[in-house]
C-alpha cells in the first residue's frame, strides 16, 4: 500500500512516518517545503 505524507519533517508527520514505516508491506514518501 502507498501512503503520501505531507508535512513529515514536522512533529506529528515524522511520527505517522517513523509508525508507517515499521510495516515492510508499506510504501512510504514523505512530502514537505523546509
Amino acid at each position: 500500500m502507498n501512503f503520501l505524507v505531507t508535512g513529515g519533517a514536522g512533529f506529528i508527520g515524522s511520527a505517522v512516518c517513523r509508525h508507517l514505516c515499521a510495516n515492510p508491506a508499506y510504501r512510504v514518501t514523505n512530502l514537505d517545503k523546509l
